[in-house]
């Protein structure tokens, strides 16, 4: 055991449902580390307080999710690459008292793709939210070639437009929907994307099986329940599916490894993650 002890974090509201403690703390464990990762609801009303009292406390690293992964940024002393391309932060590292900002939502995104062999080209993709995570999305989209376009569906059409223009700033053509219009354009996706928090609180897909192409790919970056009312829609109309608990993990390894230095131990993550029951079929 190193001598030290260590704690990192979690921060967002809500942040209740966060698999993070468990999926990290066994990562500690699995390497012998003497390290604890808790969770904080931190209101956005709080986000500035909230980013002192880590400081206070030298706190040794920390994850962000919603709603705070754009405007923590404000609040940190810099970004590496990953973070300046997708104008996002999930991971803040403490450098001798220096908070850095990271972005492993683009590697934690594009690696459960990547191992499936997805070949991009020609590819229309519907992106649900224009959100930090779908930030990521964007910026990990973009590291492919031959992608024919973006479609991006939010309620606030202000944030698609800004999230549309990052895109194109990144070299992919985007186009701007209604979220209430998902329907109108879904069946003709090649890929599906959900990056809201639809699903988190069991609430029914914004797309029906009937609008989901056969042999499409749909994929929802909500891992509780690791079954989304989406994915289940997606089953139905035999669409590939790619599980958010698959994001949750890579982008969590990625985290560990900038904190740690040390490859991640993936394996014991995953099997904290999926528990007894294992990988969903």
């Amino acid at each position: 055991m190193s001598a030290v002890a260590k704690t990192y974090c979690i921060i967002g509201d809500p942040v209740h449902h966060s698999l993070s403690p468990g999926m990290q703390n066994a990562a500690f464990a699995a390497l012998g580390l003497n390290c604890t990762y808790i969770a904080f609801r931190v209101p956005a009303s709080e986000l500035e307080e909230s980013i002192g009292s880590l400081r206070a406390i030298n706190i040794s690293g920390f994850n962000v999710t919603i709603p705070h992964k754009v405007a923590v940024i404000k609040y940190l002393d810099e970004l590496d690459d990953t973070a300046k391309k997708a104008g996002a932060v999930n991971t803040v590292k403490n450098i001798e008292g220096l908070f850095r900002g990271y972005n492993t939502d683009i590697y934690g995104f594009m690696e459960p793709l990547r191992k499936r062999k997805v070949k991009f080209d020609g590819m229309v993709i519907l992106l649900l939210g224009a959100g930090g995570a779908a930030r990521a999305i964007i910026a990990g989209l973009s590291e492919e070639k031959g992608i024919s376009k973006v479609i991006i569906a939010n309620r606030d059409q202000g944030r698609a437009k800004e999230l549309a223009k990052i895109g194109s700033e990144l070299g992919l053509k985007c186009e701007v929907l209604p979220f209430e219009d998902v329907q109108s354009v879904s069946a003709g996706a090649d890929m599906i994307v959900n990056s809201t928090s639809l699903g988190l609180n069991n609430e029914p897909s914004p797309i029906d099986y009937e609008h989901i192409k056969k042999g499409s790919i749909v994929y929802d970056i909500v891992y509780r329940p690791v079954v989304t009312d989406l994915l289940e829609n997606a089953k139905f109309a035999e669409a590939h599916v790619v599980y958010g608990y698959e994001m949750l993990l890579e982008q969590g390894a990625k985290a560990f490894e900038i904190w740690t230095g040390l490859e991640a131990p993936r394996e014991a993550m995953k099997k904290n993650l999926l528990g007894i029951f294992g990988e969903p079929t």
